[in-house]
């Protein structure tokens, strides 16, 4: 099979790669769509010492069952593959879960022509829905989840609530739509004026430059950092308001040191979010097919063959889109 292999750091390369084995429980499914994710950049700059070259990147994927339970079945994948029997698994946090596995990190991802999965990792696609469209679900999942946890921190309804999105990749836009969707007011900042341009075109969403105009101390009642990188953790922790919410997302670095005294003195919320559950899975696919969260027009589709190139264009912020899309 066709296969996008990352090699060696800044290294993807399209090849042939031996079709999956199937086990006991798994199914093989032929990948149509899978969106090239933040943290396949990570690996692919050498950056994530979890995913070790030559591996199979990508998990953000949709296919059709070729082989296992219900043949000929369009499905969205699961990526985090767990135990499903500790305390996190049992209670419906699978994404705690110790024994938590991944595709694309530790065993063979998406970006191929094939992939065996276990079966219960599989959900089922809307009729008549988008293949690059329900690509969106997993970093929309993660979108979902963050402000699941937010919610669980504020004293009032999210609709009555000022909120902070900084980064406008997918899930920073996606974090976006769904709280629009449930009546907050949002802004979106990001310095990629590429990026810019696209929210601002597909979406009514306030977008701004923080380089140009950074955000007003304690200008908000909400704020998730999409990005994860010292300068907009130590942003999102000067303009959130007394009493206010920081949620956590992104994973770009491990740098730099938080204002704890001033989170302390006026009991600031610093919540981690780590991807989502397969409920927050399902309810994002639903919300993507309704339209809840927009018409989606902002994605890019490639081709797979076309990987590497797209790689080195999202590195060099020359991509305008908050997701790039491989089609098989």
């Amino acid at each position: 099979m066709k296969a996008l292999v990352f090699t060696a750091k800044q290294e993807i390369t399209y090849r042939d790669e031996p079709e999956p084995e199937v086990g006991q429980g798994d199914s093989l499914v032929k990948i149509h769509s899978v969106g090239i994710c933040g943290s396949d950049m990570h690996a692919y700059l050498g950056h994530d010492e979890r995913r070790v070259p030559p591996l199979i990147l990508g998990h953000e994927a949709v296919g059709t069952v070729i082989e296992g339970a219900k043949p000929g079945s369009l499905v969205v994948l699961n990526p985090l593959i767990t135990c499903m029997q500790c305390k996190f698994c049992l209670s419906g946090r699978q994404n705690l879960c110790a024994e938590r596995d991944l595709i694309g990190m530790y065993r063979p991802g998406a970006f191929a022509e094939f992939i065996s999965i276990p079966e219960r990792n599989l959900i089922e696609v809307p009729d008549g829905m988008d293949t690059n469209k329900a690509a969106l679900t997993e970093p929309g999942a993660t979108a979902i989840h963050a402000i699941n946890l937010a919610e669980r921190s504020i004293s009032r309804p999210i609709s009555e609530k000022k909120c902070l999105v900084i980064g406008a990749g997918s899930v920073g836009l996606l974090t976006a739509l769904a709280l629009t969707d449930k009546g907050a007011q949002v802004d979106i900042s990001e310095t990629n004026i590429l990026r810019r341009k696209t929210v601002m075109e597909h979406t009514n969403i306030s977008t701004f430059n923080p380089i140009d105009s950074p955000p007003e101390a304690g200008a908000y009642d909400l704020v998730f950092d999409a990005v994860g990188n010292a300068k907009t953790r130590s942003t999102a922790v000067d303009c959130v308001q007394p009493g206010g919410v920081v949620v956590h997302i992104g994973l770009m670095d491990n740098e730099g040191q938080l204002d704890t005294r001033r989170m302390t003195l006026q009991e600031i919320t610093f919540i981690g979010c780590y991807t989502y559950s397969p409920v927050d899975l399902r309810v994002t696919l639903e919300k993507l097919h309704s339209g809840a969260l927009g018409s989606l027009n902002w994605i890019s589709s490639r081709s797979l063959d076309s990987g590497p190139e797209a790689f080195e264009q999202i590195l060099l912020g020359q991509c305008e889109a908050p997701k790039v899309v491989l089609e098989i």
